[in-house]
């Protein structure tokens, strides 16, 4: 049976690991991305296909397209219908995301008239446990290449951590039991849509490194001195 004191050195343990863990390091405004492809391709539409899924989850290639079309499409571009797209590729024998990623994006840019085409790769949509704390990852890396030429026109890659605060009422046994309980209830079942959200949105919005605004959104050609 653990001591109060064990359960102390626990609990200290488990906080370092809880500060380690929300340590995401943000990019800074001094880091540009080169645009100059990008600027030339001037794309207005953009077809996002089937994820390629590096995890251990099977079901993460469908929860994270359920959260990719909501940014692009407020960042100023039309996006394609993802479930439809997804639907139509696999009606044309394109069902595999790995064998979608090795085409030729020319041949999908023509397929559906696309401007620019979106892959993304999983690396990574897992929740571990570590000292009384459920730590749930995502790590994605994205590419936009055009549909014209093929030229990768933009990447990214973005990786974010969670991990659920317990209450903290100052009885230590008790926080302890509470931090626990809400561990196994993360681990259990892990909520990685919140996580797939903001990931897309720094991915897609942070100055510097983001998508310039697209021809549907008013800043349209006035934010070269960002991007």
């Amino acid at each position: 049976m653990m001591t109060i004191r064990s359960l102390f050195r626990a609990a200290c343990a488990a906080a370092l690991v809880a500060a380690l863990a929300a340590c995401v390091p943000l990019k800074t405004a001094n880091k540009h991305a080169d645009y100059s492809a990008f600027r030339a391709a001037a794309p207005h539409s953009i077809l996002v296909v089937p994820v390629v899924n590096e995890s251990v989850d099977v079901d993460a290639p469908d929860f994270f397209l359920s959260t990719i079309a909501r940014p692009l499409a407020e960042r100023g571009y039309y996006v394609f219908p993802v479930n439809l797209t997804k639907k139509v590729m696999s009606d044309d024998g394109l069902s595999d995301a790995n064998m979608v990623h090795a085409s030729d994006p020319t041949a999908l840019g023509k397929m559906f008239g696309a401007d620019a085409i979106m892959y993304i790769r999983i690396k990574r949509w897992q929740s571990q446990y570590m000292m009384l704390k459920t730590v749930t990852t995502v790590e994605l890396d994205y590419s936009l290449k055009s549909g014209t030429t093929g030229e990768e026109l933009w990447k990214n890659h973005e990786s974010l951590q969670y991990a659920p605060q317990a209450a903290n009422t100052g009885n230590l046994l008790g926080d302890l039991i509470s931090a626990a309980v809400t561990a196994a209830v993360q681990k259990a079942k892990p909520n990685y849509i919140p996580l797939a959200r903001q990931a897309n949105l720094r991915a897609v919005d942070l100055i510097g490194t983001g998508l310039p605004a697209g021809p549907y959104d008013k800043s349209y050609g006035q934010d070269n001195a960002s991007y």
